[in-house]
Parts: structure tokens; C-alpha cells; sequence
């Protein structure tokens, strides 16, 4: 999809009530429901984290939407594919500054870039015990990404027609942080399987831009 077409049919989500835990919960894993009613008293007390949904055009002026596969490293998201994003700190003015910085810190597209469109609904993640704030956004320049080597294996670059594509969601087999294999719903973007909380948001998102495109 051509970009400038994007753009005019992305700005009518502001407008949109958000499809909430309907949407979300259509990628949940199937354990979900437990590890939150398990982890219920430590919700109160949750990290926050901020994340971006960020849409750019390429060079072609196609549509894409840029997401990172986490380096391999001792956690419950190690080597998964996800946002840019990440912990808020202190300095930190709100969340959506959270997902701004964090996404320039990762994947180097400048905070002064980019224009966030609509807030999308908060997250709760059990393993990691984060409650996720994330942002639907654009930016109409090409970016010059620059991956955060310490923490980005890869950078991910998605069309909007693959993302969309119902072929691409389905059950897969993953190993979870139970340390057990199980059946789960997913997204295969660009040969990754994504699935757990960010195929959660994805759904949402997906399910936002069907809505208007």
C-alpha cells in the first residue's frame, strides 16, 4: 500500500474506539488466563514499559512497519521478535515519551520524527511482570535505521499487506517460559514467529487498521 494512502485512511484511528481485550485476547496463549490470575497481587506493582507500533514508507513509498528480534540473553524475552520499546525511567515525562526514546535508542528514528496517532490498549505480562503501554505511530520520512547492537539481534521490516494477510496467523508450537512446548497462536512475519504479548498488540493493531483501510 502507497504510503500517502496509508496516511489518510491511519488518521481516522484517532476517532476509533480501541477493540481491547476482544482483539487481544484472539492471540492469546491458551496458559494466559492463569499465569495473570497466578500473578494478580504482584499487577499491583508492575514495571511500565512504553512500545511503538511505528509505520514508514520505504523507498519505494510502499508501506512498512518496523519491528525488532531481541538479542539471545538470560530472560523470559530472549530471542523473541517485538516493539521498539522498553522500560520506563524516571526522567521520563509519560509512556509514550517511554516508547519515543526507546525507539530511537533501538532502531535510531529520531523522537522529533515521528507522530503518534492513538494509544492503544495496556498489556499485562505475567513472566516478565510489565504492564505495556503501546502507541500506534508514523513517520513520513524513509528512516536511516541504526540498530542498538547491545540489545537488537535484527531489524524487521514488514509490509502492511503481509502484516494483514489472515494467512499469516495461525497455531504454531513454541517452547514457553514454563519451559514447556506448547501449541499457541501466532503471526509469521517475514519467516519469525511472533506470538505472547506482541502477537496480543498485534492483533489489536491489525484489527484497528482493518477498520479504516
Amino acid at each position: 500500500m502507497n504510503f500517502e494512502t496509508f496516511i489518510k485512511s491511519a488518521s481516522k484511528i484517532k476517532n476509533l474506539n480501541l477493540p481491547g481485550e476482544d482483539s487481544l485476547f484472539k492471540m492469546s496463549p491458551p496458559f494466559r488466563d492463569e499465569l495473570v490470575e497466578a500473578n494478580r497481587a504482584k499487577m499491583k506493582n508492575a514495571k511500565q514499559a512504553g512500545v511503538m507500533a511505528l509505520f514508514y514508507p520505504n523507498e519505494e513509498g510502499e508501506t512498512y512497519l518496523i519491528l525488532i528480534l531481541r538479542k539471545t540473553y538470560k530472560g523470559v524475552h530472549s530471542a523473541q521478535v517485538g516493539f521498539p520499546g522498553g522500560k520506563y525511567e524516571d526522567d521520563d515525562p509519560d509512556l509514550e515519551y517511554t516508547a519515543l526514546r526507546e525507539t530511537y535508542e533501538e532502531v535510531g528514528v529520531p523522537i522529533a520524527d515521528v507522530q503518534v496517532l492513538k494509544a492503544m490498549t495496556k498489556l499485562y505480562i505475567p513472566p516478565s511482570n510489565f504492564t505495556v503501554s503501546p502507541y500506534l505511530a508514523i513517520t513520513k520520512q524513509t528512516p536511516n535505521f541504526i540498530k542498538q547492537d547491545e540489545e537488537v539481534e535484527d531489524l524487521i521490516e514488514v509490509s502492511i499487506s503481509h502484516f494483514l494477510n489472515d494467512d499469516n496467523t495461525g497455531d504454531v508450537n513454541v517452547m514457553t517460559s514454563l519451559d514447556v512446548e506448547l501449541e499457541v497462536p501466532a503471526f509469521t512475519l517475514n519467516g519469525h514467529v511472533v506470538w505472547g504479548a506482541t502477537a496480543m498488540m498485534l492483533s489489536e493493531l491489525k484489527d484497528l487498521l482493518k477498520m479504516v483501510l
